[in-house]
């Protein structure tokens, strides 16, 4: 899985092919021990769960 960006102890990372499981270009988010999936397309969350005033970087 390749790192796209990491900012205030958040990692956001794509992999290359995953159309095994999602079957949506999407990318994965962790924050310490939590993690979430959003498809690219419309940003909503696919799987997992983050802190709120997390998910709000996330989206911008």
């Amino acid at each position: 899985m390749a790192i796209i960006s990491m900012f205030y102890g958040i990692i956001i990372s794509m992999y290359y092919i995953d159309n095994k499981k999602h079957h949506l270009p999407h990318i994965h988010i962790k924050y310490q021990e939590q993690e979430a999936v959003l498809p690219i397309p419309d940003g909503n969350l696919i799987e997992g769960d983050l802190k709120p005033n997390k998910s709000e970087f996330a989206n911008r």
